[in-house]
């Protein structure tokens, strides 16, 4: 495997960059840096919220670029580079079908703010890690703000209880399940391959020069552009059936070992 002509590296954050405790290794930010020197953009693709990318990676936020909310937001500093919002008749339609599974939780995710109801009171501890600026409303019809994701939380199995229920609306809605606990609904151009292919496209790079790295359904279209595509140990096995390599698990650096190999 030739990766010396590599000039970007792409990495989801959650269950990939992360290890399970929701930190960044120390030797990644080394890595960075020296990747950096060499010129090799670096791209951290989440479908977290702009703010909580930013605060996990803060010493280095001036020097990347950030695909957040699953593609539906590409920014690079301050510079708004890809918003795509869900429409206001959609979103309302969404909450409707939510509001009918048991169990269910919907968070409506702006382009800076998220928004829950009072019923995620319950499990807030639990959500915070995600959303760094949020607000409580006791109806998010009444929700004013650009919808660029809505947020779909379970307490046991989203793969199970919520996904099934969704389905049905993939011809309206970009729906994925982007962990145990979450499906997330966007725009149906908003994904993080399109993100990607965008912001190859704008730099004036090829897809062969792109290393990219995912574990989770929200992270198959990102994959499937690039020839070096790397699935966690740890991935789900959708992932790892699209990814052209697999390295060790987010609990055992296996991004920082592959850019170890890359540097």
């Amino acid at each position: 495997m030739n990766l010396s002509h590599i000039k970007m590296v792409v990495t989801d954050m959650d269950g990939t960059l992360l290890n399970s405790n929701h930190e960044v290794s120390d030797q990644f930010f080394e890595l960075f840096h020296k990747l950096n020197r060499k010129g090799i953009q670096f791209v951290a693709a989440s479908g977290r919220q702009y703010h909580s990318i930013v605060e996990k990676l803060r010493p280095i936020k001036e020097d990347i670029y950030v695909i957040a909310e699953n593609g539906a937001l590409v920014k690079r500093q301050e510079e708004e580079l890809l918003v795509i919002p869900i429409q206001n008749q959609l979103k309302n339609s969404l909450l409707e079908s939510i509001e009918e599974i048991d169990g269910a939780h919907a968070m409506l995710c702006g382009k800076y703010k998220a928004y829950f109801d009072g019923r995620s009171n319950l499990f807030l501890d639990q959500i915070k890690e995600y959303y760094e600026q949020f607000e409580i409303h006791d109806d998010l019809n009444h929700v004013s703000d650009e919808i660029i994701k809505i947020a779909v939380y379970h307490t046991l199995n989203a793969e199970e209880y919520i996904y099934p229920e969704l389905q049905k609306m993939e011809q309206q809605v970009k729906v994925k399940v982007s962990g145990k606990h979450w499906v997330d609904l966007n725009h149906p151009m908003a994904n993080k391959g399109n993100a990607l292919q965008k912001l190859i496209d704008r730099i004036g790079i090829s897809t062969s020069e792109v290393l990219v790295f995912g574990d989770y359904n929200n992270d198959l279209e990102m994959l499937q552009l690039s020839e070096y595509s790397f699935a966690m140990a740890n991935a789900h096995p959708n992932v790892k059936k699209v990814a052209n390599f697999e390295t060790a698990s987010n609990d055992d650096y296996g991004v920082e070992r592959i850019l170890e190999k890359l540097i």
